[in-house]
């Protein structure tokens, strides 16, 4: 048996933070905005006439195996974290390869590490004769990389890469809902450039901690937050009205303002890009993720795109992506 599952990455336009838990139950009308981008997560399965399990990341370059009868020791298995803990939670009783890699760089800030996760639970949960309905995919994705990572995580990313396309996560005290935003996505697609800046992600922003002093009522904190949660229903509120001129303003906006979270979201090549593509044709730049690196996606005056993606593409280390709007997220085949 040969499973396939891929699932899009994304880039957050609005909201980032805020959709981690329970931050967002402390800012009424909390919510973010993000679109899936063509550049997938991608896991492969094919069943073994044995009972080994061969994990195998293309990406991070590293393999090993077990066996179904050894997949207790996955629970606690350092290599390739995320797969082990998920191949332990949904216990596989045959031996089989599980092949996984990323079209999006690494570190890049798209979400890549979650879309994996998504894609992995597609396949896996395919193998397992479909034990669990795709409503529940989200909240065991975010549950396994919570004890991965060992804190709270955030919860849009997982949205955009089950379902794909341009989206609004509300967030509030009876849960969370995603509302497919109809935009026009040919003009996105002409008005955003999302470079990568050849510097891996190390998150300008440590969750935790912020996640901690607002608990303990850092008034400032709470105002940053409250900016977030407003930037982000206006994006919503502007795309969906076609004001593109309107959500460049916003977002232009918001970077000085979320910069005010830590002043590591930022490096000094991200500044210096930043100014590269401002005196070329962008209007606003957007970091992609928590910063500290990865990618950088810049919203453009009509017309300009060429412009930024022209004067960004000389600077050493730095790759303009080529993308489209993902309409369709998970998808998983087997025969």
């Amino acid at each position: 048996m040969i499973i396939e599952a891929s699932a899009p990455t994304r880039v957050d336009l609005a909201g980032g933070t805020i959709d981690i838990p329970p931050l967002f139950l402390f800012h009424e009308g909390a919510a973010t905005v993000n679109f899936a981008v063509s550049l997938l997560a991608k896991c492969r399965i094919e069943t073994r006439d044995d009972s080994k399990i061969v994990l195998e990341s293309i990406d991070r370059g590293v393999k090993f195996e077990t066996s179904v009868e050894s997949i207790d020791d996955l629970k606690d298995e350092p290599q390739l974290e995320l797969l082990a803990k998920l191949v332990y939670f949904f216990r596989p009783e045959m031996g089989f390869n599980m092949i996984t890699e990323s079209e999006a760089p690494a570190g890049a800030g798209l979400a890549g590490s979650s879309t994996l996760n998504i894609a992995c639970i597609g396949a896996l949960n395919k193998l397992v004769g479909d034990r669990y309905s795709p409503d529940r995919f989200i909240p065991i994705a975010a549950n396994v990389e919570c004890q991965v990572i060992r804190v709270p995580t955030g919860y849009q990313d997982y949205y955009s890469a089950q379902y794909g396309s341009a989206a609004c996560i509300h967030f509030g005290p009876a849960g969370m809902y995603r509302e497919g935003l109809e935009i026009d996505v040919e003009t996105l697609e002409r008005r955003v450039v999302v470079l990568y800046t050849g510097e891996p992600r190390n998150s300008g922003t440590n969750n935790w901690e912020i996640t901690k002093r607002h608990i303990d009522g850092d008034r400032e904190l709470f105002e940053i937050f409250e900016g977030i949660r407003d930037s982000s229903l206006a994006v919503r509120e502007n795309l969906l009205k076609g004001d593109w001129d309107c959500v460049g303003e916003i977002l232009r906006a918001s970077h000085p303002h979320r910069k005010r979270l830590s002043p590591h979201i930022t490096t000094p090549q991200m500044d210096m890009l930043i100014d590269k593509a401002m005196a070329n044709g962008a209007i606003a730049p957007k970091v992609c993720g928590a910063g500290g690196g990865g990618c950088i996606a810049f919203f453009c005056e009509d017309g300009r795109k060429a412009d930024v993606e022209k004067a960004l593409a000389s600077e050493n280390g730095a790759e303009v992506l080529d993308w489209k709007v993902a309409k369709n997220g998970l998808v998983v085949s087997g025969s």
